[in-house]
């Protein structure tokens, strides 16, 4: 006769809490419960909000067998401590108790559903329990009728009927269901708590596992015991009796952390070789790179904190030399170079996720951020150019192309210049640049159409032919009536793309009458014209009449075809110059 072995039951169910005694982190919940039960004032509804794996579908359950349990003797009341013995307190615990029925609202959300699981049954009183006790997880995917359908019920049940409400998005509950019931805030589990939980159900399970391994544990598990719990369960067979901080570190597709902060100190000395090379290693031992990034953000996050409040560095999860490594960054780097960093790393993190190649992305990710971590502030540019103001004029230097000008780069990014250094000090406040003998290239707005071509910007080109009128114009000023179509922020993209193309401050306002017609328009009346023209011509009239079905699809002048030619006659040459042709 064969021996029968009983079923693996996973750890997360094995050492599920049976009574509020087990239950880790919700210290002020189970205080709050034990008053109400000690007083008799038990709520008719109740609802636990918190996230995954936080204990709610279990406190709902602890609940439910505390309302009921009759004690060992079968003579108890309602209790904070269920015996666990009892016949209402093992059907609970197994799930099949008659009376406290478990709804599902994920996938029964219809307002069909709550009328047959819950309306129609709660008139009559349980069968063999104190209390029939209703509890529905994930509440908030429950629809509106549903929700409208549960209303009346849940303000006034019958005093045999108890209701506890589950969910991880309690801003979707209705305010109105709210209201009705008593809410619990489930928090995120501390990480000592989460420690000293997982080191219990180890040694209950005869499991080794090093301190650095349940460490890597918990900071992955972000608060959820349930979580914890699930990577334990997997640790201790990955580890095969005993459990290293390096086997979870490659059961959860994590680097080293010490190299990470080694990488980490690479990239902001800019060393670009050196961080690729570590990057590579790090993917060649199994490390996911989308993983590592979100590493160094979490580096960059827990360095700025540090900065902040240096009591931060006191985290169980971090050992000794990481956190010696992290209070000496905190102290070397400025917090700019940090923000900039965590910045740029939010970016390079959408793009890693979205890449075909997660390695490439993530390399060029570093490379980026060698180069870039620590440039110099807007105020140190500010500084730099009052200290040492550019010379111009002189110097034989090649003249800038058309249409650009040649007024310093700072001042074309920002719109404005310096006052000169011995006029206000390093504070003074910067003026803007009119310089009016600048803009006398841009005599006429066709000027300025010219110049919105010649940068190839084609979308603000249309805008611009198609749907602004122009009521005044003068250098650097515009007045503009658009059409019913145009944009609504046309006029502010126009003055910041002249701004950016000329290194000088260009006003464009908005007016409700006096425009003329747009370009376009002017050009198709100025055709029109010159068909009309053209068809009453005698010579077109009797070509018309001899070919009926001939049409005029263009109209081409003297002048047109003069300088049709005259391109064609001359060589092809480039109208953009090239920065890096030798003089």
């Amino acid at each position: 006769m064969t021996e029968t072995v009983p079923a693996y039951k996973v750890l997360a169910r094995k050492y599920r809490p049976e009574t509020f005694a087990d239950l880790v982190g919700q210290d002020a919940m189970v205080r709050i419960l034990k008053n109400a039960f000690e007083a008799g004032r038990i709520a008719q509804a109740f609802i636990m909000t918190g996230i995954r794996g936080t204990g709610k579908t279990t406190t709902a359950r602890i609940i439910a067998k505390g309302m009921n349990c009759i004690g060992p003797d079968g003579s108890g009341g309602p209790t904070i401590a269920p015996c666990g013995v009892c016949e209402h307190c093992t059907a609970i615990m197994e799930g099949r108790h008659v009376d406290v029925m478990e709804m599902d609202a994920a996938s029964q959300s219809g307002v069909q559903n709550i009328r047959d699981a819950i309306i129609d049954s709660v008139a009559y009183r349980a069968a063999s329990a104190r209390y029939k006790v209703f509890i529905i997880d994930e509440v908030h995917m429950l629809s509106t009728s549903a929700f409208n359908a549960l209303l009346k019920t849940l303000e006034e049940p019958p005093a045999h009927v108890k209701f506890i409400l589950a969910t991880t998005e309690i801003r979707k509950v209705p305010v109105t269901v709210l209201s009705r019931c008593q809410r619990f805030d489930l928090r995120r589990i501390e990480p000592e708590v989460m420690i000293a939980l997982l080191q219990k159900i180890a040694a209950g399970e005869g499991a080794q596992i090093s301190d650095d391994a349940l460490a890597l544990i918990t900071r992955a598990a972000e608060g959820s015991a349930r979580d914890a719990t699930s990577l334990l369960d997997q640790a201790i067979s990955h580890g095969a009796g005993e459990t290293t901080a390096v086997q979870v570190r490659a059961m959860l597709g994590l680097a080293d952390r010490g190299r990470v902060l080694d990488l980490f100190d690479m990239i902001l000395r800019g060393e670009a070789a050196a961080a690729l090379t570590e990057l590579a290693a790090q993917y060649a031992e199994g490390a996911d790179p989308l993983a590592v990034l979100r590493d160094l953000a979490e580096i960059a996050h827990w360095i700025s904190v540090i900065k902040i409040t240096p009591e931060a560095a006191q985290d169980p999860t971090v050992g000794p030399d990481e956190r010696a490594r992290g209070q000496a960054m905190a102290q070397a780097l400025p917090m700019r170079v940090l923000a900039r960093f965590w910045q740029m790393l939010l970016k390079a993190l959408d793009e890693v996720a979205l890449a075909p190649n997660a390695m490439m992305a993530a390399e060029m990710a570093v490379i980026r951020l060698t180069h870039v971590a620590d440039l110099p502030t807007p105020e140190e540019l500010i500084r730099s150019v009052q200290t040492n103001p550019p010379t111009g004029g002189g110097g034989g230097g090649r003249p800038a192309p058309a249409g650009q000008s040649t007024a310093p780069v700072s001042a074309r990014a920002t719109g404005v210049v310096p006052t000169h250094p011995g006029t206000g000090g390093p504070n003074a406040q910067l003026a803007i640049a009119t310089a009016p003998d600048a803009l006398a290239r841009f005599a006429e707005f066709d000027d300025v159409v010219a110049l919105i071509r010649h940068h190839r910007d084609v979308k603000l080109l249309v805008e611009v032919e198609t749907t602004l009128r122009l009521a005044r114009y003068s250098p650097g000023r515009i007045e503009m009536e658009p059409t019913e179509d145009a944009a609504p922020d046309l006029a502010q993209r126009l003055g910041a793309r002249l701004q950016a193309w000329t290194g000088n401050r260009w006003a464009v306002s908005v007016v409700n009458t006096g425009g003329a017609a747009t370009i376009a328009e002017a050009r198709d009346t100025a055709e029109t014209d010159m068909k009309a023209k053209a068809l009453s011509h005698p010579l077109v009239q009797a070509v018309l009449s001899a070919f009926p079905k001939a049409r005029i699809t263009a109209i081409r002048t003297e002048a047109a075809k003069a300088e049709v030619a005259m391109a064609e006659a001359l060589p092809e040459v480039t109208d953009e110059w090239d920065p890096f042709e030798e003089d």
